[in-house]
């Protein structure tokens, strides 16, 4: 049997507040706070391709994990369990699959258009993505309610989002986090609550308090340690600046 040829090329390009692969939300939605803008590209920036588009409260994205190292594995081994028990890889969401291709269902929040005289550049904001930067989008499709969502839908092994784990943040971090701006209205001091009440650490790792743990999130290093079984946040410091200072506790 001839196996066919496909040729896929992206639609959009993905800006996110995530610019570092450790710290993404393990699933879509888990950190609403987060923003994207889908910049679409040439030749689908025509603002008639998402006419409608305002009309839908989600979307679903079909993307491609494009900084994926390494090759597919028949098993892998999932965060929600431990990172050390394997099942099948088309019974998870590994990254690592035979086509290295993501779905994820997001929050529409604008639909933007602006016009020139030889282009338009039109973007999607969204909310809940669990994107990298630079993703490259294959496909957008709306969420329709009455027939993507199955309320009977059962997973034995992840019928539930993980237990939150307890944020603390000094109250000076907490202030400069308040007083961030971007072009997406992103609310950085609840970004940061969410990301971390994930775990952002290998679900296989033990807690290290004596270690300071750290990702890229909207332009600053976050940093945080481990102590009396939650996270502490030690410092929001822009990438640009080499040196860090630690929040201090009250």
């Amino acid at each position: 049997m001839n196996t066919p040829v496909l040729s896929i090329e992206p639609v959009a390009i993905t800006h996110s507040c995530f610019s570092d692969k450790f710290g993404i939300p393990r699933q879509p939605l888990l950190a609403d706070a987060s923003r994207a803008s889908l910049e679409l590209l040439s030749p689908y920036n025509d603002p008639e391709a998402v006419a409608g588009l305002e009309q839908y409260t989600h979307l679903w994205l079909t993307w491609q994990f494009h900084q994926v190292a390494g090759q597919w594995c028949a098993k892998v081994r999932p965060p929600r369990l431990g990172g050390n028990k394997k099942m099948g890889v088309f019974a998870t969401r590994s990254p690592f699959r035979p086509n290295n291709i993501g779905l994820s269902v997001v929050r529409l929040i604008e639909v933007r258009v602006s016009k020139t005289a030889a282009s338009a550049k039109v973007e999607i904001i969204i909310a809940g993505a669990d994107l990298l930067d630079g993703t490259p989008i294959l496909d957008i499709k709306p969420y329709i309610p009455y027939a993507d969502n199955v309320p009977e839908a059962a997973s034995d092994f992840a019928d539930a989002a993980p237990a939150a784990t307890p944020v603390a943040i000094p109250e000076a971090i907490a202030d400069a986090a308040r007083n961030y701006r971007d072009q997406w209205g992103t609310d950085l001091l609840a970004l940061i609550q969410q990301v971390l009440a994930q775990d952002p650490k290998p679900a296989y790792q033990q807690p290290d308090p004596s270690r300071i743990y750290g990702m890229e999130l909207c332009g600053f290093n976050l940093q945080w340690r481990y102590r009396d079984n939650g996270i502490y946040v030690v410092a929001l410091t822009p990438l640009e600046l080499s040196v860090t200072v630690e929040g201090k506790g009250e």
